[in-house]
């Protein structure tokens, strides 16, 4: 068997305990400035929890705002309460962070998106015999992050 290292793993677990020290600051803070999130989750992820009525409204996904009035931010190791404002009527979340599909913070251009994998169908490995690799024009393009944009000067 041969080992290999799973960085499309690494890095959504780095992405995540990244979502998880920004929610734990603003919960101990509040949230500076002109900074506010976009979340979007899948409302069917295993810990999700959230009243039926929103349920029922948002069988497949939601995206919640974390900006002007939110209550009860507690931030722990698989994911995050918060209490949001839904048509004048508080309700409580529970959000997993294997659920976010996107986190994004407008007011500074960031954004996460978290790529899902149908892990049967993708862990497989191909059948075809053919253990040459594809001319290079027909590789998959690989994802490259640049963080000059984000680095002091």
């Amino acid at each position: 068997m041969t080992r290999s290292i799973d960085y499309g793993n690494l890095m959504h677990r780095a992405m995540r305990s990244l979502i998880q020290e920004v929610l734990s600051d603003v919960a101990e803070n509040g949230l500076p400035g002109a900074h506010h999130f976009f979340i979007t989750f899948d409302t069917r992820a295993d810990g999700v929890e959230m009243a039926d009525w929103l349920h029922s409204r948002y069988p497949e996904e939601m995206t919640v705002v974390i900006q002007h009035w939110f209550d009860n931010l507690n931030v722990d190791d698989d994911g995050f309460g918060v209490t949001l404002n839904f048509g004048n009527n508080p309700e409580p979340l529970y959000i997993p962070y294997d659920a976010i599909q996107t986190f994004v913070d407008p007011s500074v251009e960031f954004g996460l998106r978290f790529e899902t994998q149908d892990s049967e169908e993708e862990d497989a490995p191909e059948e075809d015999g053919d253990d040459d690799p594809p001319p290079a024009g027909d590789r998959p393009e690989a994802e490259v992050v640049s963080l000059d944009k984000f680095r002091k000067s």
